[in-house]
């Protein structure tokens, strides 16, 4: 009876075989069986060794089952093989040469290219170029027929009969030249439009009094008016009918009847000094040509004196309002009459155009 020695042959040939990594990859009868084997002489999960690789675990089961058709491109698959190969210990190299030959994606020689049939589409290269040439027919007939059906026949002209300075050749009379004329005088301004009744009511002088026109013309003519073209001292311009204006650099100096000084100062050219109404007080200037005087706005000439009396300047400004004021009161009420008279001789006109000759 033989001694057990305490070992079993079967089990010494395992421990052999997993001593060289080559021998279970080339006596498994396939690639998945190998990794198989090799997984479970491990004791390790498939679960483990998807964490271990980081590849799927439907990808590991497909490798042991042998079933390509589930694993993605070639190229991923020996990634795959080649990272599960090296997590059981086996030979990188050698598993993916195994899989390339039982894998059914080994390359395959230049294939011909596949689509339609050269013969076939020689076959109906007329009918399509045929089918092409009768729908640009179709798409040119269709633009003609309608130009043509829009074109209109030219319409005689509504004038039956030509004139005869119209027709080639002919003339209607002999033209002479006389001797030539002389050149229109030159005028540069165009005569100056008068709007009838808007003289009148403006000026208050009816054009056609006569009287009343040469009146007018004697009459004082508007001077200059006041143009500020510097400071402005004094009273407010509602509160002053004297302005005294500076024509060049001089001094100015205002003087209240108890002698208190009311306004002094060298004015430039330009600046003037407003005089207050109701005030007792002397101007004194070192120049009198230097100063000009404005009355109610209006130039009034120089200033004239060193020394002029301030009440003086007002009572000549408030007489020259009053008379301005007259004057307008006047045109107005000549105005007035003369519409009146002219609205008189409308009424008499009209009243002698309705009576008719009796019988």
């Amino acid at each position: 009876m033989p001694l057990d020695a305490g070992f079993d042959p079967d089990e010494r040939h395992d421990e052999a075989e997993w001593n060289d990594p080559h021998r279970i990859l080339t006596e498994s009868a396939t690639l998945g069986e190998a990794l198989r084997r090799a997984r479970e002489h491990s004791a390790r999960s498939i679960e483990d060794l998807s964490a271990a690789t980081r590849v799927h675990i439907r990808y590991i089961r497909a490798l042991e089952q042998g079933d390509f058709t589930a694993l993605p491109s070639q190229v991923f698959a020996l990634g795959y093989v080649r990272a599960y190969a090296a997590a059981l210990g086996l030979d990188e190299q050698l598993a993916a040469e195994r899989f390339k030959r039982e894998s059914p994606h080994a390359p395959v020689g230049l294939q011909p290219p596949t689509g339609v049939d050269v013969t076939d589409a020689r076959r109906r290269s007329p009918r399509l170029i045929a089918a092409a040439a009768v729908l640009v027919f179709a798409v040119v007939g269709w633009n003609v027929f309608q130009r043509v059906s829009l074109m209109q026949a030219p319409t005689p002209p509504a004038i039956s009969d030509t004139p005869e300075t119209w027709s080639l050749g002919s003339a209607p009379g002999v033209v002479r030249l006389g001797a030539p004329r002389a050149a229109p005088p030159d005028q540069t301004v165009p005569a100056l439009y008068i709007t009838p009744g808007l003289e009148a009511e403006l000026t208050g002088i009816d054009p056609e009094d006569q009287a009343a026109v040469q009146a007018a013309r004697t009459d004082a003519p508007v001077q200059a008016a006041f143009n500020p073209r510097g400071a402005t001292y004094g009273a407010a311009p509602t509160a002053s009918n004297v302005v005294i204006q500076a024509r060049r650099a001089a001094s100015l100096v205002v003087r209240m009847g108890d002698g208190r000084v009311l306004f002094a100062r060298q004015l430039a050219a330009g600046e003037a000094w407003r005089a207050p109404l109701e005030v007792s007080a002397t101007v004194d200037v070192s120049e009198p040509d230097a100063f000009a005087v404005y009355m109610n706005g209006e130039y009034d000439g120089p200033l004239g004196a060193a020394l002029t009396p301030l009440s003086q300047l007002n009572s000549r400004a408030q007489a020259a309002a009053r008379r301005t004021a007259a004057e307008a009161a006047a045109r107005t009420e000549r105005a007035v009459q003369a519409a009146a008279e002219r609205a008189e001789q409308a009424t008499a006109s009209a009243a002698a155009a309705t009576i008719q000759p009796a019988g």
